[in-house]
């Protein structure tokens, strides 16, 4: 046993190159993994070893295959000391096939001493990892690199970082295999992906959800600031080694819940950006049905379903009183009261409506592919199950795949550096249940912060939504003060088609940096409900260079 010590002076190079660990057996394989330190980098080195065979099936010398080599940034200035005994015992409550793809994984993840630990395909195509954006605390990405990408220096290849709602929805699950991602949950190539034109950047965000894990409860997110911050030290991780992404604009798309994080960490981004702490492009941020202000959707529930025959006067009358005590807790600061309030408005609304979908209000809860029963759960559940509303999909389809068999089955092995024993989403209605403070609270002052920096802010909302529904997010839209607001809302809007259609597809307005988007026959999913409309949408938004050839 060698045991690394690390001093304070790291200016110094320590070690060189010596054996950390091998292991496997005389017939299938043996893995020696080697390390070394230079001035402020640890840079870990696997070499396989597998058996050689001749003509007859026997094994006659062992070929090494090429090393493969990890190199990390050792960024704090205090001493260092690990144990290899230490790593041993980790090592061997692992299964030994499994183990020597895990091992980076070990030393970043566990120690603690590490800035990132990223892996990905043999063809660059994919790159996924984890980084510890605060100490305990560790946040899962993946990006995916289009096959599409055009170098045009007049027209940079966009990059798209996907927010999932919840809080506590997977958008390495979700948004990926449901939404837009590559694949679908079946693994077979999905037509409308938004691979065509950008690259994609999925976060299991805040840190617990999905893949993404924290080793103290006390880590967990309290507010959606906290959240838009450790966002910030992610990108600040993977753009900053990353020249080729720096040149690429990030454009910050969201969903539900999630564009309350997108336009506070838009503004970190811009607070980062301006103090030289990372080095990229912000091309704009789009709030696809987002819950940026939860007063206006709570108003807009019952006048929406009693125009559409879902609720009676009787109902609404009901409705209308519980959300006015919304309106009272939130005007005195009662945040969590109110989220306890939102949670008996939404049952109320599924008894007197005979459980409609909060997602697609044409439909019954449980109907839309993509919904499940959560407004049947009771209000002191509802809350905290609220962030697994869409790890649970239920599907009308027979031939869909299960989400959550697969994000612990076949992509957990695919990324081999998820740790054993932890299930994807295991952690994600405690996310919900520590920012439940915050839930209820209002995001518009961050949208007319952003445009009034310049920001290019895009709003868009499905015509069949009922928890982001279109007439609560124009209620609060015409509630900006953003100095173009008033020749904003007088603007003619454009009507929207799919390719050479002649069927409306929805309508579009624009003045300066706001956009608007109104897309007909979608509910709470867009991108599933309408993926023609929705690929042209993110083209315009993003003005990719893909839109003249794919």
């Amino acid at each position: 046993m060698v045991p690394l010590k690390i001093t304070r002076n790291l200016k110094t190079p320590t070690v060189d190159s010596l054996p950390l660990l091998s292991w496997g057996n005389s017939i299938e394989i043996s893995t020696v993994i080697k390390f070394s330190v230079r001035p402020g980098l640890l840079l870990l080195k696997r070499e396989n070893y597998f058996p050689a065979r001749n003509p007859s099936g026997m094994k006659s010398s062992m070929i090494p295959s090429p090393p493969q080599l990890a190199q990390v940034q050792i960024t704090s200035r205090r001493s260092y000391q690990t144990s290899m005994a230490q790593i041993r015992t980790q090592l061997r409550t692992m299964r030994r096939a499994s183990a020597y793809v895990t091992l980076l994984s070990l030393l970043l993840l566990g120690y603690g001493w590490m800035d990132i630990a990223a892996t990905g395909t043999k063809d660059g195509s994919e790159e996924w990892g984890y980084v510890e954006v605060r100490p305990k605390a560790h946040m899962f990405w993946w990006l995916y690199r289009s096959p599409n990408r055009v170098d045009d220096p007049s027209k940079p290849w966009p990059v798209i970082l996907w927010l999932q709602g919840g809080p506590g929805a997977s958008g390495v699950g979700i948004g990926n295999f449901e939404e837009i991602g590559p694949l679908d949950t079946n693994l077979k190539p999905r037509n409308s992906t938004w691979l065509q034109k950008a690259d994609l950047l999925f976060v299991d965000s805040p840190v617990g959800t999905g893949y993404s894990f924290v080793e103290d409860p006390k880590l967990f997110v309290k507010t959606d600031e906290e959240a838009g911050i450790d966002l910030c030290a992610l990108l600040i991780r993977i753009f900053n080694r990353n020249e080729s992404l720096q040149k690429s604009p990030l454009y910050i798309v969201a969903e539900s819940y999630g564009g309350k994080h997108a336009v506070t960490l838009a503004l970190s981004v811009l607070k980062a950006i301006e103090s030289g702490k990372l080095k990229l492009k912000l091309g704009g941020v789009a709030l696809g049905d987002s819950w940026i202000s939860p007063e206006d959707f709570v108003f807009s529930w019952a006048p929406l379903l009693k125009d559409v025959s879902r609720l009676d006067d009787n109902g609404v009358e009901k409705s209308n009183s519980v959300a006015e005590k919304i309106r009272q807790q939130l005007r005195s600061g009662q945040y969590t009261e109110a989220t306890t309030s939102w949670s008996d408005l939404e049952r109320l609304i599924s008894s007197s409506s005979n459980s409609v979908d909060f997602y697609n209000f044409l439909l019954d809860s449980g109907m839309d592919p993509l919904s499940v029963e959560a407004v049947e759960l009771a209000p002191e559940v509802s809350m905290k199950k609220y962030a697994r509303y869409l790890s649970y999909l239920k599907t009308s389809a027979s031939d869909a795949g299960d989400l959550d068999t697969l994000m612990n089955g076949a992509v957990k092995r695919k990324l081999r550096i998820i740790p054993a024993k932890f299930r994807w989403g295991e952690q994600s209605g405690s996310v919900f249940s520590s920012l439940q403070g915050d839930f209820m609270r209002p995001r518009i002052a961050e949208v007319d912060e952003l445009l009034a920096k310049g920001v290019n802010v895009t709003i868009y909302n499905g015509q069949l939504d009922l928890i982001c529904a279109t007439k609560g997010t124009e209620a609060w839209v015409e509630k900006l003060k953003w100095e173009g607001l008033k020749t904003f809302l007088n603007m003619e809007r454009k009507p929207l088609y799919c390719g050479k259609g002649t069927v409306t597809k929805g309508f579009k307005r624009s003045y300066k940096n706001l956009h608007f988007y109104w897309i007909l026959g979608a509910g709470h999913f867009v991108p599933v409900d309408q993926p023609c409309v929705s690929l042209d949408m993110v083209t315009a938004i993003t003005q990719s260079p893909a839109s003249a050839s794919t």
